[in-house]
C-alpha cells in the first residue's frame, strides 16, 4: 500500500485516524495503541504477508534483548549481548539484501558458479534493522529504554507513517508521544497542518517526481546511447526525481503522523541549496546521516584520535552508508566518492580558505548530480554511458532551430542538430520540468518553513488543496517505489 494510493488516501487513513481516536476517547489507551500498531501491520503486510513474520521475529529478538540489556546481570556481558544482537541484525540485513551480491563477486574471483538465491528483499528492512540498531546501542548505555514496554516498542518499530521510507526516528522522539495524554484527543490545528503537508507531499511525488522517472529511466536503463545535452538531462532527472520523491514521502509521512499528533523529525532541509558537502548532508536525509554519525562515526573514533583517523573514520562511514543503500559497487563507489569529498572539504576547511558562495553551490550541486549517477545505476556500464555523455564523448546534438544561428558548429564533427532529446523520449516538457526543479529547489521555501511558519495563508492552503486535486487525478498513472531497493 502506497501513500500515493486510493485505498491508503481514502479508506486506510481516515478508518485508523477514527478507531484510534474513538478509542482514546473511550479511554482505552492500550487498546488504541494496540490498534495503532495491528493498523501499522496491516499497512506493512499489504505489500506482501510473507514479510510479516521477519518483522515481528525481528521486533521480538531485539526488544528482548534490549530487556537484557537493561539489567545489570553480573552474569552477562552487556558488551558481549550487544555485539550478538548487532550481529544478528546485521546478518538477518544481510542474507536478504547482499547474498546475491556477495555470490555474484564469490562466482567472479574464484570462478566458482554458486547459483543466486534470488531472494526478496523485505519491505523496509534496512530502515528498521538501523532503528532498532541504534534502540539496542542506547539500552545498553543506560539511554532511557527501561522503561517502555513491548506494546510501546511496537509502535516505535511499526508506525505506519515512518515504517517503509523513514524517517529513521529516535526512541527518544516517539515513544514519550504516544503516551502524552494531550496526544490522545483530537487537534484541529495539528489535523489541519497534517493534511496541508501531505498533500503537498503527495504533488512532488505523484506529479513531480514521476515526471521526471519517466526521462531518467529511459537514460539509464534504455538508451544505448546519450549525447550531451541528453547525458545531463538524464542525470538532473533523476537528481530532481529522487529528491521530490524522498522529500515528497517524507512530508507525507510527517503530515500523516500529524494526523495522530505524532511529530517526527524533520528529514530534509532544502539540501540543494547547500554550499559545501558537509552542509549539504547536514540538509539531505537529516536523520541517516544523524544515525552514521552518533552510530558508526562517533565509536569509530570520531575526530578524537588524530587527523588520519579522522579522515579514515570519515570514509568507513560513508562506505557503510554507500552499502546501507544498495548491494552494488555502485553505490559503494558512491559513498566512497561522498567520503573523499569529506575528507576535502575539511582538509579545505582546515587551511583556513574560503570559496565565493556561487561557486561553491555550483561545484556542491554538481557533485552531487554526478555521483547521483552511480547511486542510480543498475549496472557500471550504464553509468559509465551517462557519464562518457555528460562529458561530451558521444557528441553534442543540439535543437534543429538552432541550425540557421550556428550553422558554422557543423564543422565541428562531435556536433549535430536535430532531435536532441529523442534517446530519452523527452521534449519541450523535460526543459520545462528541469526549470522549474530548479524554481523549486532554489528559490521556494520547503514545506518545514513553510508548516512551522506559523503563518500559513489562505493563499498557500489554496494553492496545496488545489495541488491535491491535481495529485489525485494522477494517482491511476505509474509511479515508481524507490524504497523497494532499501
Amino acid at each position: 500500500m502506497l501513500f500515493n494510493s486510493y485505498e491508503f488516501i481514502f479508506v486506510f487513513l481516515p478508518i485508523t485516524f477514527f478507531i484510534y481516536f474513538f478509542l482514546n476517547k473511550k479511554r482505552l489507551g492500550e487498546l488504541s495503541k494496540g490498534f495503532l500498531v495491528a493498523s501499522s501491520l496491516f499497512f506493512y503486510a499489504w505489500w506482501n504477508i510473507a514479510y510479516l513474520p521477519i518483522i515481528l521475529t525481528s521486533m521480538i529478538f531485539n526488544y528482548c534483548f534490549g530487556v537484557e540489556l537493561n539489567k545489570n546481570s553480573a552474569r552477562i556481558s552487556k558488551k558481549a549481548l550487544l555485539i550478538v544482537a548487532i550481529a544478528v541484525n546485521l546478518a538477518l540485513l544481510g542474507y536478504f539484501k547482499y547474498s546475491d551480491f556477495l555470490i555474484d563477486n564469490l562466482n567472479f574471483i574464484f570462478n566458482l558458479h554458486i547459483h543466486n538465491l534470488n531472494l526478496l528483499l523485505p519491505l523496509a528492512i534496512s530502515f528498521f534493522t538501523f532503528q532498532q540498531i541504534a534502540y539496542l546501542v542506547d539500552s545498553y548505555n543506560g539511554g532511557g529504554t527501561k522503561e517502555y514496554n513491548f506494546l510501546n516498542y511496537c509502535l516505535f518499530v511499526t508506525f505506519f507513517p515512518q515504517l517503509i521510507a523513514g524517517p529513521i526516528v529516535h526512541h527518544k522522539e516517539i515513544m514519550p508521544q504516544f503516551d502524552n495524554l494531550k496526544n490522545k484527543v483530537l487537534n484541529y490545528k495539528n489535523i489541519a497542518l497534517g493534511l496541508f503537508i501531505f498533500s503537498l507531499g503527495l504533488f512532488k511525488k505523484v506529479i513531480i517526481a514521476d515526471s521526471f522517472a519517466v526521462w531518467a529511466t529511459n537514460g539509464f536503463d534504455r538508451a544505448e546511447i546519450l549525447p550531451f545535452i541528453e547525458a545531463w538531462a538524464t542525470s538532473l532527472s533523476y537528481t530532481f526525481q529522487l529528491y521530490f520523491d524522498f522529500s515528497g514521502y517524507c512530508d507525507m509521512a510527517i503530515g500523516a503522523a500529524l494526523l495522530f499528533n505524532i511529530k517526527l523529525p524533520i528529514n530534509f532541509n532544502s539540501p540543494y541549496k547547500a554550499s559545501d558537502i558537509q552542509d549539504f548532508w547536514r540538509r539531505w536525509h537529516i536523520t541517516l546521516s544523524r544515525f552514521l554519525r552518533d552510530y558508526v562515526y562517533i565509536p569509530l573514533g570520531g575526530n578524537r584520535k588524530g587527523k588520519a583517523r579522522t579522515y579514515l573514520n570519515l570514509m568507513l562511514t560513508f562506505i557503510i552508508g554507500g552499502i546501507w543503500h544498495g548491494a552494488g559497487w555502485t553505490f559503494i563507489f558512491w559513498g566512497f566518492l561522498h567520503g573523499l569529498a569529506l575528507m576535502i572539504h575539511r582538509f579545505w576547511h582546515n587551511l583556513g580558505f574560503r570559496m565565493n558562495k556561487v561557486l561553491a553551490w555550483f561545484i556542491t550541486f554538481n557533485f552531487v548530480n554526478i555521483t547521483w549517477v552511480f547511486f542510480r545505476a543498475k549496472h557500471w556500464d550504464d553509468a559509465i554511458k551517462v557519464i562518457k555523455g555528460m562529458f561530451g564523448f558521444d557528441g553534442i546534438v543540439l535543437p534543429e532551430s538552432f541550425r540557421h544561428r550556428f550553422e558554422f558548429l557543423q564543422n565541428i564533427n562531435s556536433i549535430e542538430f536535430g532531435g536532441y532529446l529523442i534517446h530519452i523520449a523527452g521534449g519541450k516538457d523535460t526543459i520545462f520540468w528541469l526549470i522549474v526543479g530548479f524554481i523549486l529547489i532554489l528559490y521556494c521555501k520547503n514545506s518545514m518553513q513553510l508548516i512551522y511558519s506559523n503563518n500559513i495563508k489562505k493563499f498557500y492552503i489554496v494553492i496545496v488543496m488545489s495541488l491535491f486535486l491535481a495529485a489525485l487525478s494522477n494517482l491511476n498513472t505509474v509511479s515508481e517505489f524507490l524504497y523497494f531497493n532499501f
